[in-house]
């Protein structure tokens, strides 16, 4: 947890109490620390206060005339605007039945007066911490969810149109490649819920109890954790563990090996000395226990993040293969552009043993065209080259201004090669050597008459373990 963030990251917190002394304290503690802070000294004022501009965290005294902070914590939690505020009650009340009223009536912690500085500085900033984590869990399933809705929409637009024929056959393979990372984010939502549950009753205890120096250890933990920005190799964590190990035995200190893995997990990788106060501590596998579980949950976060990002990258290449064309008129486009988003719908297949070599030249001229056509072009040329090698070998693709006035793309596969006979026919309609069921025979029939669409022409040439297709095109289309 980072203390140095600017002012207008830390949190806008409502602090509610009915003894003027009090509101003046804690506003100026939180002040201090860069938290935007509204004092108010009822619970009416509260309630109009949360529901005008909710807050991320109230702070709400129990004892208060008219009406007292558990019936003013039962209200904030009836409103669906302010139900998922977090709220921390500080009071005098020490009993156990308070403080189960607390949690029951919807609080996530409770401090008693008369409150340590610290305390109410560790408290405010775990609750805002896990409330922001929240907020961006639910913020990455929105995201994924109006992706997964633009992905339904695109593939209906396929569905209409003459590519489909071409792209009906990726669908299990874009299928695939959304439900992977979907899978990710589900299992980390899990951890990420499961910790939560089983330890946010238990958090104000252990927080309560940490000493000042702990709590600093605590937090360098979690630095520590931060800056891994990579995953380590199973023979890696066995090398450091096996060093950890090492500096802990000769410290004299018990459960090596446990400890020795908990800390390799966290992030921590070189010397111990800066934590031997800590690995010395009594309590040192529960506060190191709990620093991992808090790591865990960073982890998950970040592996959430970069799941939406994996599938997200999918959805995109379908919107921009799907996005041209709508008035049938001509644009320019980068070519290489068109072919990269084929590349990524057919990522499935491409990844189960193909090498893609592109040789693109630098500041290719931008071509005249109708680029949902051309992009059909390169998906049936794609997965035929694809096809031919059984998604193993090599896929060259070549782009470059040949002259002046055209640009050519050579797409090259080290497939089994298309024999001599059968080599004048593939632009015929109809024509197929797939098995039934598998191709229409028009596939390049219709190629063939995009590229004569666009004043371009194709060739062919083919041999055992090389069949290449040049394409070649005007960069300005003439009518």
């Amino acid at each position: 947890m980072n203390n140095d963030l600017p002012s207008t990251d830390r949190g806008n917190i409502l602090v509610v109490d009915d003894t003027p002394a009090n509101l003046r304290l804690l506003a100026g503690i939180l002040n201090g620390k860069g938290y935007k802070v509204r004092p108010v000294p009822s619970g009416e004022l509260a309630l109009s206060a949360a529901k005008g501009m909710p807050p991320d965290l109230i702070l709400l005294d129990i004892m208060m005339p008219e009406m007292n902070g558990y019936e003013v914590c039962e209200k904030i939690k009836s409103d669906e605007r302010t139900r998922d505020i977090p709220v921390i009650f500080i009071s005098a009340i020490n009993d156990v039945l308070d403080k189960v009223k607390a949690f029951a009536v919807g609080g996530v912690d409770y401090i008693t007066k008369p409150f340590q500085v610290e305390e109410v500085l560790v408290r405010v900033e775990t609750h805002l911490a896990m409330c922001q984590l929240q907020k961006k869990l639910q913020q990455k399933n929105d995201e994924l969810t109006v992706t997964l809705d633009q992905l339904q929409a695109t593939q209906n637009q396929l569905v209409q149109s003459e590519k489909m024929a071409a792209l009906g056959q990726l669908i299990a393979g874009i299928a695939h490649e959304i439900n992977t990372p979907l899978g990710a984010i589900r299992s980390s939502i899990g951890n990420i819920t499961s910790f939560l549950d089983n330890n946010l009753e238990s958090l104000p205890v252990f927080f309560k109890e940490l000493s000042a120096e702990r709590q600093h250890d605590f937090l360098s933990l979690m630095y520590s954790s931060g800056q891994q920005t990579y995953s380590l190799s199973t023979r890696e964590k066995r090398e450091f563990k096996k060093g950890l190990k090492q500096q802990l035995e000769s410290e004299g200190i018990d459960n090596a090996d446990s400890l020795a893995s908990i800390l390799v997990n966290i992030g921590l990788q070189g010397n111990l000395q800066e934590f031997l106060p800590l690995l010395k501590d009594p309590d040192r596998e529960n506060i190191i226990k709990t620093a991992y579980d808090f790591a865990s949950i960073h982890r998950s976060a970040r592996t959430i993040a970069t799941a939406t990002e994996r599938a997200a990258k999918v959805v995109f290449a379908l919107k921009n293969y799907a996005r041209y064309d709508v008035n049938g008129e001509k644009i320019q486009v980068n070519i290489t552009e068109g072919i990269e988003t084929v590349l990524i719908l057919y990522q499935n297949q491409i990844k189960q043993g193909v090498e893609i070599v592109r040789n693109y030249q630098a500041q290719l001229p931008a071509v005249l065209c109708y680029p949902d056509e051309l992009n059909q072009v390169w998906t049936n040329l794609i997965h035929n080259s694809l096809q031919a090698m059984d998604n193993q070998g090599t896929l060259t693709i070549e782009a470059l201004q040949q002259d002046a006035g055209s640009v050519m793309v050579k797409i090259t596969d080290s497939g089994k090669g298309i024999p001599p006979e059968i080599l004048p026919k593939i632009f015929e309609p109809f024509f197929t050597t797939k098995p039934a069921g598998e191709g229409s025979g028009l596939g390049l029939d219709i190629v063939k008459k995009i590229i004569d669409k666009h004043q371009g022409k194709i060739d062919v040439e083919s041999a055992p373990g090389q069949t290449a297709f040049t394409v070649s095109l005007p960069i300005n289309l003439i009518e």
